[in-house]
């Protein structure tokens, strides 16, 4: 049996190159605030991996992705293994696109930090007089550059997405800003209202697209996952605080409310994080893991 290495090592996720694809894994690993923290998060990856599978089925319409199976059988016999089955996804190969496309359709987080400092989101003005939590008139697109490990992601505008991918795709840099742009819109809104008829606010995510052999502009990385996402408790939604949430959120929290935390989740914390993983895969696909 031929045994593979991965040939990347993600915040969370172990990439395995298998020739012609490669194997995605991912692991039970947490990030927060762009760090690896000291703990793993019992099913995790299969979340992960699971939630991501859904979507992408269900935008193919929108955009091409790169899944191709999650069945470890469809993939060489290394990976063929309890330790690998539901967090592996094979997947086309890509060249990916160094911008992360973050749409937003509710304020929070930094943007509303911002927006309070500021009257901006990500240094673009946007509608006046909102509170915390509130829905945008319409979802936003806040491009950024992708970051190495250990580094901040660089929010920039889109006039910049553009003039940043035109230095590295001459002549078509506009065009591929604009196809990323129009496409994480239209997955975006497309799953939101799925989602808010199954309880769930999105009120925010990332995006990741690649290109294949042809230049043609592919979806890949993963796709609305907790990781990726807040998953905001429609029952509980009520602007001007901050929401229950069913993503990392929570994680994020306690790290913030304990200085000193050496970049480690207590076991409740961990417990409660993929309770909040499972309810939200549960609410949106109808099935438990």
């Amino acid at each position: 049996m031929q045994e593979f290495k991965p040939v990347k090592e993600g915040k969370v996720r172990s990439i395995y190159d298998i020739g012609d694809n490669l194997v995605i894994v991912a692991t039970d690993r947490i990030s927060c605030f762009d760090v690896i923290l000291d703990n793993v998060i019992t099913d995790k990856g299969r979340v992960l991996t699971q939630m991501s599978r859904f979507w992408f089925d269900y935008t193919k319409d929108i955009v091409p992705n790169h899944m191709i199976s999650t069945d470890v059988n469809d993939m060489p016999e290394f990976f063929r293994t309890k330790e690998f089955e539901g967090r592996s996804m094979l997947v086309k190969k890509l060249s990916m696109i160094p911008v992360e496309c973050i749409v937003r359709g509710y304020i929070t987080g930094t943007a509303w930090k911002e927006y309070k400092e500021k009257g901006t989101v990500c240094n673009t003005k946007v509608a006046e007089g909102l509170v915390e939590s509130e829905k945008f008139p319409e979802a936003i697109f806040t491009p950024s550059t992708k970051a190495e490990i250990g580094d901040h992601d660089e929010n920039i505008s889109y006039e910049r997405c553009i003039e940043y991918l035109e230095e590295r795709y001459p002549g078509r840099g506009a065009e591929y800003a604009a196809k990323i742009r129009d496409c994480s819109l239209a997955i975006y809104n497309k799953c939101a209202d799925y989602a808010n008829e199954r309880g769930i606010i999105i009120a925010d995510t990332k995006f990741e697209f690649g290109l294949d052999d042809e230049g043609n502009v592919v979806l890949g990385d993963e796709v609305l996952t907790p990781d990726s996402s807040r998953f905001w408790d429609k029952s509980q939604y009520e602007p001007g605080r901050g929401q229950f949430s069913f993503d990392k959120q929570f994680a994020r929290d306690w790290l913030t409310d304990h200085p000193g935390h050496s970049w480690k989740l207590p076991e409740d914390v961990t417990k409660g994080t993929i309770e909040k993983y499972l309810t939200g895969y549960k609410m949106l696909t109808g099935r438990d893991l």
